[in-house]
């Protein structure tokens, strides 16, 4: 995995093993990471459902995909996939799609959420973290992303899991701060190219939603 993968793994771990546990993630599930890049969340969700389970990397670029399926294999299935989130298909239904830090990045995210909707079994979950970049703070100044399409897309995160049909079970924010040496500064001038020195740093929050397909007589959306 990447230096910047690695450190964001690190300061983002609360949210990630929050929202896994909500779900009672298990043997035997199947997964998809939708845009998998490095493979933290890939080797998280292997780790978890076990050599009885399965897990679907898919990321848009190929060098990204076997890179990830290198590091998760030693822990349960995995299977590699050459997909943008917007053409997102599996040969299954699984238990679980997940996406973070992907749809600031693609051209609409809706579209994304829909196919990953589509993909998981009726009752089963779609997880989304995604940040407000402008609300992360450098010495009380507000931060920025000018490469993202969408850098504050975290703010409309519960609404897109609505509109894609899923119902909204669970949404909440968490914003990783530090000041001087440490990871947070680390991954600050990873990913801006600022070291903050001894200033105070707030990450960007990352807002997770848990969304649920609904299932077999719930009323499900045809959206």
């Amino acid at each position: 995995m990447s230096e910047l993968t690695g450190l964001r793994d690190d300061v983002y771990r609360r949210p990630l093993a929050t929202a896994l546990d909500r779900l009672g993630l298990g043997a035997r599930w199947r997964c998809v990471d939708v845009g998998a890049g490095g493979g933290d969340v890939s080797v998280a969700l292997a780790e978890m459902v076990g050599r009885d389970g399965r897990v679907y990397a898919v990321d848009s670029d190929p060098l990204a995909r076997d890179e990830v399926a290198r590091a998760a294999a030693a822990h349960a299935q995995v299977i590699a996939l050459t997909q943008a989130g917007e053409d997102l298909s599996l040969p299954e239904q699984v238990d679980l799609a997940f996406c973070r830090f992907l749809l600031l990045h693609v051209h609409d995210p809706i579209v994304v959420v829909r196919q990953m909707a589509s993909v998981v079994k009726p009752g089963a979950w779609v997880v989304a973290q995604e940040p407000i970049t402008s609300a992360g703070r450098i010495d009380g100044l507000p931060m920025s992303m000018p490469e993202a399409r969408h850098p504050d897309i975290g703010a409309l995160l519960p609404a897109l899991v609505r509109q894609a049909g899923l119902e909204v079970i669970d949404a909440w924010a968490e914003a990783p701060a530090g000041v001087g040496p440490g990871p947070v500064a680390q991954y600050l001038e990873s990913l801006t190219g600022i070291d903050p020195g001894d200033e105070p740093v707030v990450l960007p929050p990352l807002v997770t939603v848990i969304g649920r397909r609904p299932a077999a007589g719930d009323g499900e959306s045809s959206q």
